[in-house]
């Protein structure tokens, strides 16, 4: 655990504080819930939210190898909301923002000799507090 606490102590000399509008409940259900979901995998959370100049990301952890730092890019939806999955929202310009961040917090941290990857977390969910959630991870994806 003393790894995870210098990492998220140089980390924080870069991270702008959070950026999460305080009007967005599902966002910030979405992330919960996937934050919830890979910690039950054997992920390790660094940081929640970390804004940066050039964008968000919206969680950053450690893979269960305790060795790769992983990028994740949280997208969600309620069931009702329309016929796309959340998945689908990732555009072209998303996934060159992602990749600038994570060079970005590799160069800064000094992980060159550590992997890093951008992975997506796709949250559906019921409409009420307790209903139906799904989560679906991409490893790698972006």
């Amino acid at each position: 655990m003393p790894a995870t606490r210098s990492i998220f102590a140089r980390l924080s000399r870069w991270w702008h504080g959070p950026a999460r509008a305080a009007g967005d409940p599902l966002g910030a259900r979405g992330e919960a819930e996937a934050e919830r979901y890979l910690v039950a995998r054997g992920y390790q959370m660094i940081g929640r939210n970390l804004r940066f100049r050039r964008g968000e990301i919206d969680l950053l952890c450690i893979a269960p190898d305790e060795r790769t730092v992983v990028l994740v890019e949280v997208k969600s939806r309620a069931h009702s909301r329309g016929v796309y999955r959340p998945e689908a929202a990732i555009t072209g310009r998303k996934r060159r923002t992602l990749h600038a961040l994570a060079n970005q917090v590799r160069r800064s941290n000094n992980w060159e000799d550590r992997p890093v990857r951008i992975d997506v977390v796709a949250v559906e969910m019921g409409g009420r507090a307790g209903g139906r959630v799904e989560c679906r991870h991409y490893e790698a994806v972006v």
